[in-house]
C-alpha cells in the first residue's frame, strides 16, 4: 500500500471518528446557505441521499463520503456550535448528602424573560442609491432592522435591506428558550414510566417527508429570487417586476433541473424531430393541429333582443393545470394506423375525425376552414377517443393513419407543477403580487420556449409544447361539458381558458382564484364579465 493511499485512510478515520450527527449535518449546510443540491453536486451524490444523511435513513458511504466528511469538517471550522451550557457536577462517591432545603413559600409564579432583541440605533432609514436610482450593494453585514445577512446599505453606511424589505430570521434548532422553572411543591412524583419508543417511519413515509422537504426547499427558490429583486429594485414594484420577468426562463429552468434531481428515468431534450414538427420558417409554423377554438353557440347573439344573462369565466391557471398530461420522453417513432396507440406512449397523430354533429357544443378539435386529415396531438387524440366511447358517445371513433411517439408518462412534469402551484397558493394568501406574477412568466415561458426558441437553448421538444397546450383545451373542454350537463348553455368557448355560460355557474363551479377554481372574467370588450343576449330567431 502506499504512503498516499495510508494517508487517505488515516483522514478518512480522523473525519468518521468526529462525524457530526445527522441534525448538526444540516445545520451546518443552512448555516452556509448552501442547498442541498449544490452538496449533492458537489460530493457526486443525488440530492435526496444528501436528504437522507440530514435525517439519519443513512449514513454516508463511498465513494462520497469521504468528500462529505471534509464539507463538514470545513464547515464544522467555519460554523462552530453554539456551546451548550455546562450542567452540574454529579457528587462522587465520597462527596458528603447534599441537606435538603428548608420549604419555603413557593413565589407568585413569574413569566420567563423573553431574549431581549438590541434596538438598532442608526440616523437614516433611506436606501443609498446611485445616479441611476437603483439600490447599491456593498459588503455583506447584518441588517440593523431584521439582522439577516443583505449587500445593500443606508445612505449613513449601516447594512439595510432595500426598500425596507426585510426577512425575519429563520428560528435555529440550536438555540430554544428554556421553559420557566415550575415552583417545587410537596406532591411526590409519581414513577417515570418506560419511555415509548418512537415508531419508525416506514419507506412510503420517508418518501413522502423526502419529498415534502425537496419541495419546500425548491419552493424557497422562487421566494429568494422575488427578494433579491425587491431589494435590486430599491422597492419599485414595476422594476422588479420587470426583472423577474426577465429572469424567468432561466429560473424556471433551473427550478426544472431541480425538481427533476431525484427522477427515476432519463429524457431526451433534442430528438431527432420529423418533418411535421419542424417549422419551415422563423414565421411559418409546424404542421400540428392545437385545436384552439373559437366558438360561440349559434342559438345567441348580441345584437339579438333579449334579456339573457351570460357569464364571461376565466379558469385560472389553466397552463400550469396542463402540465399534468402525458409526455413522450424519448425519441419520437414513427408508426402507422394504431400500432403507436397505446396508453403508456405519447406524441403526435395524423387522423381523420369523424364529423362532430353538436352545435350546442364546442368541436372537440375546435374550429376548422377545411375537412379532411390533419396531425394533432396525443391529448386531443385521447379526447376523442374518450368522447367517441360509450361513457360519452358523442361521435365516431377517428381514423389513424400514422403515429410519432414514444414511450410516455403523465407525472414527468408533476414535481414542477406542484411546486409552482404551491408558491402561487401561498402568494394570493399573502397578497403578494410580485410573486404572482413571477410564477406565471415562469410556467408561461417554460411552455412557450419548450419548442424551437431563441429564448432557450436548454431543449427543444416542440412535440411537448403542442400537447400541453392542447391539454389545457382539453381541460376546458371537460368545463363546458360540466356545464351542459348541468343545465347551463356554452355560449362561447375561447382559446384555453375562457368559458361563457348562461344561469347560475356557482351551482357548478368553485368561485376563487386557486387553480382547480373559476372567476369571472373581466377586461375589455362587451364580452366580458356579465352581459346578456339574445335568441336567433330561426
Amino acid at each position: 500500500m502506499s504512503e498516499n493511499s495510508v494517508e487517505a485512510l488515516l483522514e478518512e478515520a480522523r473525519l468518521t471518528a468526529a462525524i457530526p450527527p445527522p441534525a448538526e449535518r444540516q445545520r451546518l449546510r443552512e448555516a452556509a446557505g448552501l442547498s442541498r443540491a449544490q452538496v449533492a453536486s458537489a460530493v457526486g451524490v443525488g440530492r435526496s441521499t444528501v436528504a437522507n444523511w440530514e435525517t439519519g435513513v443513512s449514513d454516508p458511504q463511498p465513494p462520497a463520503r469521504l468528500s462529505y466528511l471534509r464539507l463538514l469538517k470545513g464547515l464544522v471550522e467555519i460554523y462552530p456550535a453554539a456551546p451548550a451550557s455546562a450542567p452540574a457536577p454529579a457528587p462522587g462517591p465520597t462527596s458528603e448528602p447534599t441537606p435538603t432545603p428548608t420549604p419555603t413559600p413557593a413565589p407568585a409564579a413569574v413569566a420567563a424573560p423573553e431574549p431581549t432583541v438590541p434596538v438598532p440605533v442608526f440616523t437614516s432609514h433611506d436606501t443609498l442609491r446611485g445616479p441611476d436610482g437603483l439600490a447599491v450593494e456593498g459588503e455583506p453585514g447584518p441588517c440593523v432592522r431584521c439582522g439577516v445577512t443583505t449587500t445593500f446599505r443606508s445612505t449613513d453606511g449601516h447594512p439595510l435591506h432595500a426598500g425596507a424589505f426585510c426577512v425575519p430570521a429563520a428560528p435555529s434548532n440550536a438555540a430554544v428558550p428554556t421553559p420557566a422553572a415550575t415552583p417545587a411543591t410537596t406532591v411526590p412524583a409519581p414513577a417515570a414510566a418506560s419511555p415509548t419508543p418512537a415508531p419508525v417511519p416506514t419507506r412510503p413515509q420517508r418518501r413522502a417527508r423526502s419529498a415534502a422537504r425537496a419541495q419546500a426547499e425548491t419552493t424557497s427558490l422562487i421566494g429568494r429570487a422575488v427578494q433579491e429583486e425587491a431589494e435590486r429594485s430599491g422597492g419599485d414594484e414595476e422594476a422588479a417586476l420587470k426583472a423577474l420577468i426577465k429572469r424567468a426562463i432561466p429560473d424556471v429552468m433551473h427550478l426544472f433541473n431541480e425538481t427533476r434531481a431525484t427522477a427515476r428515468y432519463d429524457y431526451t431534450a433534442y430528438p431527432a424531430l420529423p418533418d411535421i414538427l419542424k417549422k419551415p420558417s422563423k414565421k411559418d409554423p409546424d404542421q400540428i393541429w392545437e385545436a384552439r377554438p373559437r366558438f360561440h353557440h349559434p342559438g345567441y347573439s348580441l345584437k339579438a333582443p333579449g334579456g339573457i344573462r351570460v357569464t364571461a369565466l376565466d379558469v385560472n391557471a389553466a397552463y400550469l393545470s396542463a402540465l399534468k398530461c402525458w409526455l413522450p420522453i424519448g425519441k419520437l417513432d414513427h408508426s402507422t394506423g394504431t400500432d403507436g396507440v397505446e396508453p403508456k406512449r405519447s406524441g403526435v397523430h395524423l387522423i381523420t375525425p369523424a364529423p362532430w354533429p353538436h352545435p350546442h357544443l364546442p368541436d372537440p378539435i375546435g374550429d376548422r376552414d377545411e375537412p379532411g386529415a390533419l396531425w394533432v396531438t396525443n391529448a386531443t387524440l385521447r379526447l376523442l377517443q374518450r368522447l367517441s366511447g360509450p361513457k360519452y358517445g358523442l361521435t365516431e371513433p377517428p381514423v389513424i393513419h400514422e403515429s410519432w411517439t414514444s414511450g410516455a408518462t403523465e407525472n414527468f412534469l408533476d414535481a414542477l407543477r406542484k411546486t409552482l402551484g404551491a408558491a402561487r397558493e401561498e402568494a394570493i394568501a399573502e397578497d403578494d403580487f410580485l410573486t404572482l406574477e413571477y410564477v406565471k412568466a415562469m410556467y408561461s415561458k417554460f411552455i412557450s420556449t419548450m419548442g424551437e426558441s431563441i429564448h432557450n437553448r436548454e431543449m427543444v421538444r416542440p412535440d411537448w409544447m403542442h400537447i400541453i397546450h392542447s391539454q389545457a383545451y382539453a381541460n376546458l373542454w371537460g368545463k363546458a361539458y360540466k356545464a351542459h350537463q348541468a343545465g347551463l348553455d356554452v355560449v362561447a368557448m375561447t382559446g384555453t381558458d375562457e368559458l361563457h355560460v348562461t344561469g347560475d355557474w356557482r351551482q357548478v363551479f368553485t368561485e376563487g382564484r386557486g387553480v382547480a377554481q373559476m372567476k369571472i372574467k373581466y377586461g375589455e370588450g362587451k364580452a366580458s364579465g356579465e352581459y346578456t343576449i339574445g335568441t336567433v330567431t330561426r
